[in-house]
């Protein structure tokens, strides 16, 4: 097993916490009837702004289901603590929720680097646990109780680039070579672990293959080595502080491969949208839920609303896009299993949602082998068309189009990057 993480007691961030209010305050009656969701949540660091979009839509959910009376006829309530993009100190959150603040259930917090070392408590304590955005977090745990809301399906390595390969190898002239660049992170990792099958399903040479240190600032010297081999296309598995590198420092040595992109977090937030602006033209990347008329599910409209009326306030990505509609799916599959199951027991839970289908706003959902959709959905965007850093030109989707899969496409590819540059 790769992970060797331990739980810790996070004795510095104590008071933080409220570690000394939860145990000097008795509960008031209400109090004890609530039913407590326990999770963490990246709100600093790197993945801050997308854990606080996700978590505004957390919010959203526990408003929505105690107006409906909440679960089981008890009120809901969220408990979470900011992990602060740090994976060391996860298994000591989750500690802390199931031993002092006694929740009911437990759900994943976002981001692959931060659900795998829940995951050995997770198993130990045999909980039913429900990660946001985990790329084949369970592939080495093959833990039963796991489910996850990225829709990247039964084998989700192969599944994050595939539309990226697919696109490549339908353009006139085909690529015949590729190079792979990834962060030394465990979700970039299996980016690049997935590209590697795809290039060698397509019959792509593989010209650059290298991992760079997660605190890497600098990335001239990466652009220019990959650059040196002069690669038809590039895939890029990176968080989102070295996707804005990765973007600047293409556009100023004026790397120009027919296709770039891939597996980049960041892109798909409004923030970095808006500060990289033109230089994102031409670039294809992931993205689970653009407003196409092809992904119009039910709820969803109504869920953004709620969301971007909020989002000043609240501080988070004003359009919320890529996370709003996961964290709120995520929400609804607990909600109807417990529902359905009239239960509170993680086994009864897990059973129910191993064997059914969730209506949520994200459509249909259904898991499969280790958890995971039962069916692949990742979408491949290609930004085109962006004048200027204004925010409204993106809460539309000319400027970032759907161009695979198919079935949700909402324009063509335009190749070479180039051309749509």
């Amino acid at each position: 097993m790769r992970f060797a993480f331990k739980p810790r007691t996070l004795v510095g961030a104590a008071a933080a916490l409220g570690l000394a209010a939860v145990l000097a305050s008795p509960m008031t009656p209400a109090q004890a009837q609530e039913i407590k969701i326990g999770f963490s949540m990246a709100m600093t660091g790197g993945l801050g702004p997308n854990g606080k979009s996700a978590l505004l839509a957390q919010k959203i959910w526990e408003d929505d289901v105690n107006k409906k009376g909440g679960l089981l006829g008890r009120p809901v309530k969220l408990i979470y603590y900011d992990d602060q993009t740090n994976p060391s100190t996860v298994p000591g959150i989750y500690s802390k929720l199931l031993d002092v603040d006694k929740v009911d259930l437990i759900i994943g917090g976002y981001a692959t680097n931060m659900l795998a070392p829940a995951m050995p408590l997770v198993m130990q304590r045999k909980r039913l646990f429900i990660g946001l955005l985990g790329l084949g977090v369970n592939s080495e745990f093959n833990y039963p109780n796991y489910f996850v809301m990225i829709p990247s399906g039964p084998d989700p390595k192969v599944s994050f680039t595939a539309g990226l390969f697919d696109l490549a190898m339908k353009q006139d002239p085909k690529p015949t070579t590729v190079a792979i660049v990834a962060a030394d992170a465990e979700f970039a990792r299996n980016v690049a672990d997935g590209a590697r099958e795809n290039a060698k399903k397509a019959s792509l040479k593989i010209v650059y293959d290298k991992s760079y240190p997660p605190a890497t600032t600098d990335f001239a010297p990466i652009v220019r080595a990959i650059a040196a081999t002069n690669p038809d296309l590039v895939v890029i598995g990176s968080y989102p502080p070295d996707s804005v590198g990765m973007v600047r420092s293409v556009n100023e040595l004026g790397f120009k491969p027919k296709m770039i992109g891939g597996g980049m977090v960041g892109l798909q937030n409004t923030s970095l949208k808006t500060q990289l602006g033109p230089l994102l033209n031409g670039w294809t990347n992931y993205d689970f839920w653009l407003p196409v008329p092809k992904m119009q599910f039910a709820g969803v409209n109504e869920l953004m609303e709620k969301y971007q009326a909020r989002a000043a306030a609240e501080g988070v990505d004003p359009l919320g896009y890529y996370m709003a509609p996961e964290a709120y799916a995520q929400m609804q599959v607990l909600e109807q299993a417990v529902a359905a199951t009239k239960s509170l027991e993680d086994q009864k839970l897990a059973d129910y949602i191993r064997t059914n289908t969730f209506k949520t706003v994200l459509g249909d959902v259904r898991f499969g082998k280790g958890g995971e959709w039962a069916e692949s959905r990742v979408l491949q965007v290609q930004f085109r068309n962006i004048k200027g850093n204004d925010v409204v030109q993106f809460k539309t989707t000319d400027t970032q189009v759907v161009v695979w899969p198919p079935e949700y496409a909402s324009g063509s590819m335009v190749y070479p990057f180039e051309k749509a540059r």
